[in-house]
């Protein structure tokens, strides 16, 4: 096994390469080069420089991945029976996926590696765009960019941007997260002779005439929190801000306890939402939900119990554990397999209460906390066989209402009144029907049509107790008919 020696070629023509690498290339036999396509190569070649490129091997594959692996094992290969000169583009260890993997090969024992470093076009970009790294940059490559990846409170520099078609997926991933009227600058062949930089809008980038493989894309960074409101950072800024002591009166007054009423408002508005299959209304109330999270957040941070990193770790540490079928080695062959080892793995991490209904309240909802209960008897075989059961259960809860709205007291009414709910509840359960749910729709309903009673009592002129119950009944009616149903009015 003998020496792969990777040299840099620089980031822009022959007087910015070091004068021992220029040595080394002039002696270097045999010589390869990723690509041919560098201002350098053209200047050596006038001095008779010898060399094999790897260009063709570019035209193989649709993807650079396998382009990258092929040179790779080209050199390994044949570094088998002699040293071998590798010439890339800038500096061997920055932006380049051969030596990379080479790298990977040589800690594996398949070959050994010697590194001579050329100019990154990292030094060259900072002079051309008068930046100072220190206030803090991102180097990415613009082959598959993840816009969740960048920090726009820094200067980002994407390589890999070498023809339009890269620069249009460039610019897509860009626009999730920057408005499309962005600046942008274009920095072709920086540090060389023909150096040139070009800034236009974001929604430009893909139509210059400038981008070719000594391009690097370079986006400053977003000094306005306007420009920042598609980052989660921001979001955790502006709570933070209504906390602080120059924040919101209301916003710093606010506990959990609080808070709750409105979790419980903006849950129900969310899914009022998604009954209405409005995607509009679905992503505005997504993000009243997701307010009331961040500042529960922000609540415990201030009281020093938890931040938005503990939820953050905790529900991925959580979603990870009990999905071993994705995350782990674990084999699964339907939906009802992962439900199964779902609630194993949660009884593995909760011990058991002292109860079967231990864990099952929940405050906000009666009716929810009526359906968990019936739902946890049920599975431990507390249940009828079928619904018939169910239902003579409610006939017989419905009797004894009657009796006690008759000759009982309000207690005695009260407490048979929440038999014959719990018996609804546990009906409802038997078909797979959500309770809460079903309120939900009903109250959505009453609302629909009560106001289109009160729209036909306004256009008459006349107040509510100017009608008589079957003419408000009529417009009950029309309501009705207006959405499509039939039948009585339903509060009879």
């Amino acid at each position: 096994m003998h020496t792969i020696h990777i040299l840099g070629l620089g980031a822009g023509d022959l007087l910015q390469l070091p004068l021992g690498v220029y040595r080394t290339l002039k002696e270097a036999d045999p010589l390869y080069l990723r690509t041919a396509d560098h201002p350098v190569v053209e200047e050596l070649e006038t001095e008779g420089l010898r060399y094999e490129s790897f260009d063709a091997i570019y035209e193989k594959h649709d993807d650079f991945a396998p382009v990258y692996q092929e040179i790779a094992d080209t050199l390994i290969a044949l570094s088998e029976n002699a040293s071998v000169y590798y010439a890339v583009p800038g500096h061997p260890l920055v932006a380049e996926q051969t030596v990379q993997f080479l790298i990977e090969a040589e800690k594996h024992g398949r070959c050994t590696l010697s590194i001579a470093g050329g100019q990154s076009f990292l030094d060259a970009i900072f002079g051309a765009l008068r930046i100072d790294p220190i206030d803090g940059f991102q180097l990415v490559d613009g082959i598959g960019l993840d816009s969740d990846r960048l920090n726009m409170t820094e200067h980002i520099l994407i390589a890999q941007v070498y023809d339009q078609f890269s620069a249009s997926e460039v610019k897509l991933s860009l626009m999730e997260k920057y408005p499309e009227d962005y600046p942008v600058t274009i920095v072709t062949a920086a540090g060389a002779t023909s150096e040139r930089l070009r800034t236009v809008p974001l929604h430009e980038l893909d139509r210059s005439a400038e981008i070719d493989n000594l391009t690097t894309v370079y986006v400053p960074p977003a000094t306005e929190q306007t420009q920042r409101l598609k980052e989660w950072q921001t979001f955790r800024e502006i709570i933070a801000k209504l906390r602080s002591p120059e924040g919101c009166p209301w916003d710093r007054e606010q506990t959990h306890e609080s808070l709750r009423p409105y979790l419980l408002e903006e849950a129900h508005e969310l899914l009022q939402a998604i009954e209405e299959e409005d995607d509009e209304a679905i992503a505005e109330e997504l993000g009243d939900v997701l307010l009331q999270v961040f500042l529960h957040a922000q609540i415990g941070q201030d009281s020093g119990y938890f931040q938005l990193e503990d939820i953050l770790e905790a529900i991925s540490d959580k979603m990870i554990r009990r999905h071993p079928h994705v995350f782990g080695d674990v084999d699964v062959s339907s939906a009802s397999e992962v439900v199964n080892n779902w609630q194993a793995i949660k009884q593995q991490e909760k011990p058991a209460g002292e109860s079967l209904l231990d864990g099952q309240d929940r405050y906000s909802s009666s009716l929810l906390t009526s359906y968990n209960y019936q739902k946890k008897a049920a599975k431990a075989g507390f249940t009828w066989k079928d619904a018939d059961g169910a239902w003579a259960k409610f006939e017989e809860e419905l009797q004894e209402f009657k009796i006690e709205v008759a000759n009982g007291s309000k207690d005695q009414q009260l407490d048979e009144l929440g038999d014959l709910l719990f018996t609804l509840v546990n009906i409802a359960r038997f078909y797979g029907l959500s309770p809460e749910q079903a309120m939900v729709q009903a109250n959505r309903k009453f609302r629909t049509r009560f106001s289109h009673v009160e729209q036909r009592a306004k256009e008459g002129g006349r107040t509510f107790s100017d009608y008589t119950l079957d003419q408000l009944d009529g417009f009950w009616n029309e309501a009705k008919a207006v959405h499509g149903e039939d039948g009585n009015h339903e509060t009879r």
